[in-house]
């Protein structure tokens, strides 16, 4: 009885788990969406006389702030593909790069979002099969690109940047530079790996070869005579 009784309600946990969890998302992002329209408003209520009885109103309708701040972002899209926009955007960028603290953020989260969204970006680009935290311990890591000239002339041989992701939440890591020959690359999607990693192992991916059955150990490099 007991165990029919434990078996019935990780069934149930199994179905509403996804399903609370994905709800919990979606109220977040509506909620914070919602948040920077109330921002939007509250401002402008401050500053445009007579602005308080529209505002108000506009505070009690459901879901607008996610409409409007979504055709917001959408029209700056369509601003900033036209030459005019693509001028407006410099000259912006040419005030927000003159102010100190401001600039070193603002060129930070504009170089890792060109990144990330660019289509001829090459974030993430690789599900990849590499030892850490020590030797002979395999862990999934995503390869972000190469090192800089800087970094790459102070590093034995040809290596490459990947990232870590730590389970169950990817979006903490550890960020490493790596001889590519101490790579194994997987036939694996960046999706599937992510799951791979969520999951904590528990979802294997479909493909059968997806990860090595056996893993050969890497070779310490030649010391120089």
């Amino acid at each position: 009885m007991h165990l029919r009784f434990r078996q019935y309600f990780l069934t149930g946990l199994l179905v509403w788990l996804p399903m609370g969890i994905t709800v919990w998302v979606l109220t977040w992002l509506v909620s914070l969406l919602d948040s920077i329209f109330l921002a939007i408003l509250g401002a402008l209520d401050a500053v445009i006389p007579g602005m308080h009885a529209l505002a108000e109103t506009l505070r009690h309708v459901p879901g607008l702030g996610v409409l409007l701040v979504a055709l917001v972002i959408f029209s700056t899209g369509v601003f900033v593909t036209n030459l005019f926009g693509q001028w407006w955007m410099r000259q912006w960028a040419k005030v927000i790069t003159r102010i100190p603290v401001v600039r070193t953020i603002y060129s930070s989260v504009k170089q890792v979002a060109d990144t990330l969204f660019s289509g001829s970006g090459n974030a993430f680009s690789k599900a990849l099969l590499v030892q850490y935290p020590h030797q002979g311990a395999w862990t999934i890591a995503f390869l972000t690109g190469n090192p800089g000239p800087q970094v790459a002339k102070h590093l034995p041989g040809e290596c490459v940047s990947v990232y870590v992701p730590t389970t169950p939440n990817p979006t903490s890591g550890f960020f490493l530079m790596i001889p590519k020959a101490n790579v194994v690359e997987l036939d694996m999607s960046v999706d599937d790996a992510l799951k791979y990693i969520i999951s904590m192992g528990v979802v294997v991916p479909d493909e059968p070869d997806s990860l090595p059955t056996v893993a050969q150990p890497v070779a310490p490099p030649a010391a120089e005579k």
